[in-house]
């Protein structure tokens, strides 16, 4: 029979086109399932090995070693000590084997057999299929449907299905069996049936993968896409650049009479997409991704990495768009969080903040209203800024002389340094009080102190998940700690 096991190996391998190791793999997972009913206790752990070369096989009995504490079965698991007893080095976790007498391979129960090593096969092929696939690095896939099941649908394209959840599906669209459809292969799940693959046509990668097939020079690398965003169904934006002064980006991905645009409009259910200039300036990309929508001014705050954008009255709608769609997918495709506001409304925040740091320079400083007019007016926001820019910029404004500058920022300092001792002071009141509360130790106390919460009253006044944000702890003794600040409260 050995001879016969090498000939079945070699046959299904060639037929097949897997690893002769998997069919051996197969073969002894269906001989160990075989030999393993002879046993009256099912959960019998079975090993079979068949030589390579002969075509031979043995059989063994398997036990793993246990420590007394984790010992569970005996018809899986041996305890240490009586391991030893066989094999004195043997460690935990290792197994104890012994011989079995092998079983005639005529006798298996041939149907049992075929299944178990068909179905192997059947996955190492599925398997190679998949990887030759991934080989390609081709993530845009184009199938057929195969069928649609509870909402998901399943796509067929070669020999492999792959597996289109409700979720990745465009909105409203209507997918029927035998309909060509083009998706964005997501991932590949390992399941215990297998490789899964999971296709999407809601991604935006899904967008560019389009525009590369109908853009020849984007492939080409003429053309790049440097951003996408999408409100799935309805429209999408795409920020695109020349490497070729010669040729416009944003024609050559509309088309001749907008058709390779219209081509990718169609394939996403008549999904709208707007040609984006891309711009190395932040606010000059903004303002074209916010297009047609006409801005009048932007205000940039590189530090909270946010934009205030300014139109006129009667451009907000349009700025904003239905349900807030053009500015989210403006504030997606450049990265950038946008705020859009009216010419009357920008005055009125304006006005708010050059009061409120007028009134911290007058009050810190101890300045009168000119001085802190002249500072806030020359883009003076904080102390820090008037005690650390550089003094030529300080003594470029009018009027101000090497005196008034050298004691403005020492002014400025001296207010910091005050600033910086009372908040130390603050934060060891606050570990000093925090520390009282049952359950508290003095690093979470000290972590809550540096953040602001310097009090019990502090403390109770917060949610558990902010708790749980703050000092990462888990909710049940975030939820411990705001009881015991807010026992006061019920006393």
């Amino acid at each position: 029979m050995s001879k016969e096991v090498l000939m079945l190996v070699d046959a299904l391998s060639r037929e097949k086109n897997v690893d002769k190791e998997v069919v051996f793999g197969a073969l002894e997972s269906a001989l160990a399932s075989a030999t393993k009913k002879r046993f009256d206790e099912q959960e019998a752990d079975v090993r079979v090995a068949i030589d390579r070369n002969t075509g031979e096989f043995t059989s063994f009995r398997c036990w793993e070693v246990m420590d007394d504490e984790t010992f569970e079965t005996p018809e899986l698991h041996i305890k240490l000590v009586e391991a030893q007893k066989h094999d004195a080095d043997i460690q935990l976790g290792e197994f104890i084997e012994e011989p079995l007498e092998s079983i005639d391979f005529g006798r298996i129960g041939a149907q049992a057999a075929k299944q178990v090593i068909f179905q192997r096969i059947r996955d190492a092929e599925r398997e190679q299929i998949l990887a030759d696939f991934m080989d390609r690095k081709e993530h845009l896939v184009s199938g057929t449907v195969k069928r649609v099941e509870r909402g998901n649908v399943i796509v067929e394209f070669g020999k492999i299905e792959a597996l289109l959840p409700r979720d990745q599906i465009i909105p409203k669209e209507n997918v029927r069996v035998g309909d060509r459809i083009k998706a964005f292969l997501l991932r590949v799940d390992r399941t215990p049936r297998g490789p899964q693959v999971i296709l999407s046509r809601t991604s935006n990668e899904l967008l560019v993968k389009l525009f590369e097939l109908e853009v020849p020079e984007i492939e080409e690398g003429v053309i790049e896409i440097m951003s996408a965003a999408r409100d799935t169904g309805s429209r999408a934006k795409i920020a695109v650049r020349s490497n070729d002064a010669r040729i416009d980006p944003q024609g050559t991905c509309i088309g001749m009479r907008g058709s390779r645009v219209q081509g990718v409009t169609n394939e996403l259910a008549g999904e709208r997409v707007d040609i984006i200039l891309w711009s190395d300036d932040a606010a000059t990309f903004v303002i074209n991704a916010l297009a047609p929508a006409e801005v009048t001014s932007i205000v940039v705050d590189e530090d909270k990495h946010s934009m205030d954008v300014v139109v006129e009255e009667e451009n907000l709608a349009q700025a904003i768009g239905r349900g807030g769609q053009n500015v989210r997918l403006a504030s997606e495709l450049t990265g950038w969080t946008l705020n859009i506001m009216t010419v009357e409304q920008s005055s009125e925040k304006h006005a708010q903040e050059f009061s409120k740091v007028r009134e911290l320079f007058i009050a810190k400083l101890d300045v009168d209203e000119e001085v802190a007019d002249i500072l806030v007016q020359e883009g003076f926001n904080t102390l820090e800024e008037v005690a650390y820019v550089p003094e030529a910029e300080m003594l470029a404004i009018e009027g101000f002389d090497e005196g008034t500058v050298e004691e403005l920022r020492s002014r400025a300092r001296n207010a910091i340094l005050t600033a910086a001792i009372v908040n130390e002071e603050k934060v060891e009141h606050g570990i000093e009080d925090l520390s009282k509360l049952e359950g508290m130790d003095v690093d979470t106390a000290r972590t809550l102190a540096a953040k602001g919460i310097v009090t019990t009253e502090d403390l109770a006044d917060l949610a558990v998940d902010e708790l749980v944000e703050l000092c990462s702890m888990d909710a049940e003794r975030a939820n411990a700690l705001i009881m015991q600040a807010r026992a006061p409260w019920f006393a």
